[in-house]
C-alpha cells in the first residue's frame, strides 16, 4: 500500500508474503505534522480481532477526525449509512487485507505528508490522462466491435450448414458408443417447448435455462437448453451426455436424448414434475408436505444413488455438485439426482485427484476441495451430510435465522449434539416422528462432515447405518463450524451473514 515496502524483498519476489510490510523511508510517519489518509478501495478490511476498536453513530468525518487524534491509529472505515457499526479504526499491524475487483469496502490508511502528496498529484496526473485518452480509446474500442461484427456476419454467410463442427462430430462418436441415445432435431424440441415459451421455463443456471416439454407422443420432458452467451456449458454439456448415457439407476435423472444444431445444444431428460427437494424443504408453506417418513425415504434414495455412482455402475463418478437444488423428485417424490455437468470419472484404483478448477457450490463443498482442490469419494460423502442435516432440520447450512446468527447448521447441529439435544434441530414442522432413525441421520450426517476426509465413511458404510444393520460410532469435530469470534468467517459489518453463502454453482473459483 501507499507509503509501505515488503520487509523481505527477496521473499516477496519468491510470493512470500507472511513477513508482513513496513513503513518505507518517505513513508515514515510524524504524528501531527500534515498526516493524512490515503483510500484504498475495494477491500477486505483488517483482521478486527487484534487492535480494533468499533464506535457507532459517527459520521464519515467524524471517523477520520478520530483517528487523526490518536498517533497510534493507523487506519480507520467509515460504514455510515451500511450497517450497525458506523465506524471502525485500527490501531496495531493490519492484518489480512484482501483487494477486490468490484466487491469490498474502502479502507483509509494513514500516511504522512510527503506520500499524501506525491498521490494526490498522481490522481491529477491520473485524471488528465484519462480525459486525453478517452476519445483515442474509445474510438479503437468502436473499431474492434465493428471488426468483430464484421467477422461474426462473414463466418455466419460462409457457413457450410450440411457441415459438422468439431463438439458435433465428438456427439456423433459418443452416439455410435451409446446407440441407446436418441437425437432429436431441432423443430420437435421447439415445438415440443412451445418455441422455448416462458411460461414453460423450469429454471436457469449458469448453463442456461430447463423448459418443460411434451413430444409427439404425449411424452412430457424436460429440456436443458445451453446458452449460447454462457461462459460455462459445453464442457459440461459433452460431459453430461458421455455419462448419463451410461448410467441407469432409479435414483439417477434419467437423459432420453439430446440436440445439437447449429449453435443449439440441448439435453432431452425425463421430466421431473415435482421440480427440486429446495423447493419443497426452504418453502415454509410446501415443507409441511414432507412427512418424517417420506424424508427418510429421500435420505436412503439419495444414498442408493450415490453409492450406485461411486462402487455399482460401470464407471466411478465423482459428483463435485450434490445439493439439495439438483435432487429432482418424480411424481411419487422419489428422489433422483441431476446435473452431472461438473462429474468426473475416477479408475477403478484411484482414490483421489486434485484441479485447480474449482466447481461446486459454497455450503456443500468440502474443506480439502474447497482449499485445495483435492476430491474424491470423500467429497461427495461430505455434500450428502450436509444434504441430510438440512432435511433433518428443515434449514440450509448458511441459515442466517439459526438462533445463534454466528454459527452455521453444522455448528448448531455439533453444539446440540455435545449437550445431548441434537433433536432440538428437527424441523417444527414435522408433527411426528421416529427419535431413532432421526438421531441416527444426524449422527450418520455429523460422520459425513467430519473434518478430516479420512474419517468419513463410505457410501457402502452410511447405506448400512442408515438402515439400521450397523452402528455408527461417535462422530469427530465437523467442518466449517463458524463463529463471530473467530475474526475471519463472519463480517462484523454483517453479523447475520457467512462469507460462505451461495446458492449458485460456480465453475471457477480463484484463491482467496
Amino acid at each position: 500500500m501507499e507509503g509501505y515496502v515488503p520487509n523481505s524483498i527477496s521473499d516477496w519476489n519468491h510470493k512470500n508474503g507472511s513477513g508482513g510490510c513496513v513503513s518505507n523511508r518517505l513513508g515514515l510517519l510524524k504524528c501531527g505534522d500534515g498526516d493524512g489518509f490515503v483510500k484504498v478501495a475495494r477491500v477486505k478490511y483488517p483482521d478486527t480481532s487484534i487492535g480494533a476498536l468499533s464506535k457507532s453513530g459517527m459520521s464519515a468525518k467524524e471517523c477520520e477526525q478520530e483517528c487523526l487524534r490518536n498517533c497510534s491509529c493507523t487506519a480507520y472505515l467509515s460504514t455510515e449509512n451500511e450497517g450497525p457499526v458506523d465506524c471502525l479504526t485500527w490501531y496495531d499491524d493490519l492484518m489480512d487485507i484482501k483487494m477486490y475487483t468490484e466487491i469490498g469496502q474502502d479502507l483509509y490508511v494513514r500516511v504522512n505528508a510527503t506520500v499524501l502528496a506525491a498521490n494526490a498529484r498522481r490522481s491529477e496526473g491520473f485524471l488528465e490522462r484519462r480525459r486525453m485518452l478517452a476519445i483515442p480509446i474509445l474510438s479503437a474500442v468502436l473499431a474492434l466491435v465493428l471488426i468483430i461484427m464484421l467477422a461474426c456476419w462473414w463466418r455466419k454467410k460462409n457457413r457450410n450448414t450440411k457441415g459438422i463442427d468439431f463438439v458435433e462430430a465428438e456427439e456423433l462418436v459418443e452416439k455410435q458408443r451409446h446407440p441407446e441415445l436418441q437425437f432429436f432435431d431441432l423443430d420437435t424440441i421447439v415445438a415440443a417447448t412451445d418455441h422455448f415459451s416462458r411460461v414453460n421455463e423450469l429454471g436457469h443456471g449458469g448453463f442456461g435455462s430447463v423448459y418443460k416439454g411434451q413430444l409427439p407422443n404425449e411424452q412430457k420432458v424436460a429440456v436443458k437448453r445451453l446458452s449460447q452467451t454462457s461462459g460455462q456449458g459445453i464442457e459440461e454439456f459433452k460431459n453430461e451426455v458421455a455419462l448419463i448415457a451410461r448410467l441407469q439407476h432409479r435414483n439417477l435423472v434419467k437423459l432420453l436424448g439430446c440436440c445439437i444444431k447449429g449453435e443449439e445444444r440441448m439435453l432431452v431428460l425425463e421430466y421431473m414434475p415435482n421440480k427440486s427437494l429446495n423447493s419443497f424443504l426452504f418453502d415454509n408453506t410446501r415443507r409441511s408436505f414432507l412427512d418424517w417418513e417420506k424424508r427418510f425415504e429421500i435420505i436412503n434414495g439419495i444414498a442408493r444413488g450415490i453409492l450406485y455412482l461411486h462402487q455399482d455402475s460401470r464407471l466411478r463418478i465423482i459428483h463435485r455438485d450434490l445439493k439439495t437444488s439438483n435432487i429432482l423428485l418424480d411424481a411419487e417424490m422419489n428422489p433422483k439426482i441431476s446435473d452431472f455437468g461438473m462429474a468426473r470419472i475416477f479408475h477403478r484404483d484411484q482414490l483421489q485427484d486434485k484441479t485447480s478448477r474449482i466447481v461446486g457450490t459454497y455450503g456443500y463443498m468440502s474443506p480439502e476441495y474447497a482449499v485445495f482442490g483435492r476430491f474424491s469419494m470423500k467429497s461427495d460423502v461430505f455434500s450428502f451430510g450436509i444434504i441430510m442435516l438440512e432435511i433433518v432440520s428443515g434449514r440450509k447450512n448458511n441459515d442466517s435465522d439459526l438462533e445463534d446468527p454466528s454459527m452455521n447448521l453444522i455448528g448448531r447441529v455439533w453444539e446440540l449434539w455435545g449437550k445431548g439435544r441434537a433433536l432440538d434441530i428437527v424441523d417444527s414442522t414435522l408433527k411426528s416422528y421416529q427419535p431413532n432413525e432421526v438421531m441416527r441421520c444426524i449422527q450418520v450426517a455429523l460422520l459425513c462432515v467430519q473434518e478430516d476426509s479420512k474419517d468419513r465413511p463410505a457410501m457402502s458404510a452410511i447405506v448400512f447405518m442408515l438402515s439400521g444393520e450397523s452402528s455408527p460410532p461417535l462422530p469427530k469435530h465437523p467442518a466449517f463450524v463458524y463463529r463471530r469470534d473467530s475474526g475471519i468467517d463472519v463480517d462484523p459489518l454483517l453479523p447475520n451473514r457467512s462469507y460462505s453463502i451461495n446458492d449458485l454453482t460456480i465453475t471457477t473459483m480463484e484463491a482467496r
